[in-house]
C-alpha cells in the first residue's frame, strides 16, 4: 500500500456528513469538533447532516464538485457508500473521503489500517484504495455503483435483512443469523461461459471482515486491483450453519482473487452492497469489477 501513498498535504478544510438522527450522534458530532478544534485550530469544518435515504450521496457529489478536499462520513457501511458513490459520481474527483465509525456495522474501518481521525488529518498522507465497480444490465442497464467493502448475493444480504428486523446486540443478531438460514432459498447464475452454477450465498469481498461478526477472507489488500469470491454451492442447511458458525470463529480461510467477476441472475436475488440492499430482478447482468486505486483516503 505504502507504493499508493502521495506527498503530504496538509487539509484546510474538512466537511461531516452525518445523520443526526442516529441516537448519540449530536455527541459524536461535538466531541470530533472539539478535538479537531484543538488539534488543528486552523481547519475549517463544516456540518451537512443529512434528511433523507440517499442524501448523503447528494451531499457528498456537491461538495465533491465544488472540489472539497477532506470529506468524513460519520457512519456505518451503508452511510459511507452513500459518500463514495457521491463522489465517484464527479469525474476526475480530487476529494479525499474517509469514515469515523458511528454505525450499527463498521466492516470497512474494522478492516483497514486505521489511525485516529484527528491524527490522520493532521499528517495529511493520503492513500489510494481500490473499490468495486458493479454494472447492472437488464431492467437496471446502465446502473453503476460502487462498493468500498463488499458485494454479496443470497446469504449476506438476507442476513442484514434479518438482523435490522430482529434488534440489535450480538446475542439478537446471531439468533436473526440463525431464524435466516431456515428461510433461505438457492439462487441460479449463468456465468459468462455459459455454465449454469445454483448458490446459497456468493460473496465478492474487497475486505477481509463482514456482516460485524464474519472474517471471509484471510487476505487483506485492498489496492492490489483483485478481490475475494467467497461461494458455497447450494447444500444442506447444516452446511450453510457451518460456513456461517466457521466465519464467525475461525474464519474461512483464503479465497481465490480475481479481478473481475460476470454472470447473470436466472431468480431474482437479493444484493447487499456493503450495507445496503438492492433487489435484483432475473434476467439481470451483473458485471463487478475491481476499479483499483479509484478511492483517495486517509
Amino acid at each position: 500500500m505504502d507504493d499508493d501513498r502521495v506527498p503530504a498535504t496538509p487539509f484546510d478544510r474538512a466537511v461531516l456528513i452525518f445523520n443526526p438522527a442516529k441516537a448519540g450522534m449530536a455527541t459524536r458530532i461535538d466531541d470530533l469538533q472539539r478535538d479537531l478544534a484543538t488539534d488543528q485550530p486552523d481547519l475549517q469544518i463544516d456540518l451537512l447532516p443529512t434528511e433523507y435515504a440517499g442524501h448523503a450521496r447528494d451531499l457528498a457529489r456537491s461538495v465533491a464538485a465544488e472540489g472539497v478536499p477532506l470529506i468524513v462520513s460519520v457512519s456505518g457501511d451503508g452511510g459511507y457508500s452513500e459518500v463514495v458513490n457521491g463522489v465517484m459520481d464527479v469525474p476526475a474527483s480530487m476529494a479525499v473521503c474517509t469514515v469515523l465509525p458511528a454505525g450499527n456495522a463498521n466492516d470497512h474501518h474494522r478492516s483497514m489500517t486505521a489511525r485516529p481521525l484527528t491524527e490522520a488529518i493532521r499528517e495529511g498522507q493520503v492513500r489510494r484504495i481500490d473499490l468495486l465497480r458493479v454494472t447492472f444490465g437488464g431492467a437496471h442497464r446502465g446502473q453503476v455503483l460502487y462498493a468500498h467493502s463488499y458485494v454479496g448475493f443470497g446469504l449476506t444480504p438476507l442476513m442484514a435483512i434479518g438482523i435490522e428486523k430482529g434488534g440489535k446486540g450480538k446475542i439478537l443478531e446471531l439468533l436473526s443469523v440463525a431464524r435466516t438460514l431456515s428461510r433461505l432459498k438457492p439462487f441460479e447464475l449463468v456465468r459468462a461461459d455459459g455454465a449454469t452454477a445454483r448458490f446459497d450465498s456468493l460473496i465478492l469481498a474487497n475486505i477481509s471482515r463482514m456482516a460485524k461478526y464474519g472474517t471471509v477472507s484471510e487476505s487483506n489488500h485492498p489496492d492490489d486491483g483483485q478481490f475475494e469470491v467467497v461461494t458455497l454451492p447450494h447444500s444442506g442447511r447444516w452446511k450453510m450453519a457451518l460456513m456461517t458458525l466457521r466465519a464467525v470463529t475461525l474464519g474461512l480461510g483464503h479465497q481465490p482473487s480475481v479481478s473481475s467477476y460476470a454472470f447473470t441472475t436466472r431468480d431474482a436475488v437479493p444484493c447487499q452492497i456493503d450495507g445496503e440492499v438492492v433487489h435484483v430482478p432475473a434476467g439481470t447482468h451483473v458485471l463487478v469489477e475491481s476499479a483499483k486505486g479509484a478511492l483517495a483516503t486517509i
